[in-house]
């Protein structure tokens, strides 16, 4: 696992996550992005997909990014953490892990999902993520190299100390 500060419509993966609403047709935030990078293909195959469910994932292709695909992911809107939010998140990180070990992926990105307009608190969020990735990798038995990709500052410096990555003393 390796975090970085950027773009995430900028990385050379297999795959990229999209954090998606329920329609798959495009929004805000780094979904909005990823449509407006990825080009008017994506949002055509998106209408053939039929939407996804919360805590779900579905693939398609990466057009004019350099990543070969994306994978939406569908997180929960924070109410509280007294209905599953933490359940479905977890949920988002491992489907879209099982969605890449399906095709055969062995790079794959990730925003921090459900963090923005979504509202679930980053401290919340980063340690289920990165949790929910190290149990998979340790079952997992092909390689599939995880990038966490922050958008802010505040992000980076969380997730680089929860994954280790953090300045030595």
């Amino acid at each position: 696992m390796q975090v970085v500060l950027g773009d995430i419509t900028k990385l050379d993966v297999d795959a990229i996550v999209n954090a998606a609403n329920t329609t798959l047709l495009g929004g805000g935030g780094v979904d909005g992005a990823i449509h407006r990078a990825a080009g008017p293909e994506l949002l055509q195959e998106c209408r053939l997909l039929g939407g996804c469910e919360t805590g779900d994932a579905k693939i398609t292709g990466g057009y004019d990014l350099p990543a070969r695909h994306v994978i939406h992911t569908v997180g929960p809107v924070w109410r509280g953490g007294t209905r599953g939010e933490r359940e479905f998140l977890s949920s988002c990180y491992r489907r879209c892990l099982e969605v890449a070990a399906e095709h055969h992926l062995t790079s794959i990105a990730f925003p921090s999902i459900s963090t923005g307009v979504y509202g679930f608190p980053l401290e919340l969020a980063a340690p289920i993520a990165v949790t929910t990735v190290r149990v998979f990798l340790s079952r997992y038995d092909k390689p599939l190299a995880v990038t966490f990709c922050c958008f802010g500052q505040d992000a980076y410096d969380l997730y680089r100390n929860l994954v280790g990555q953090g300045e030595k003393p």
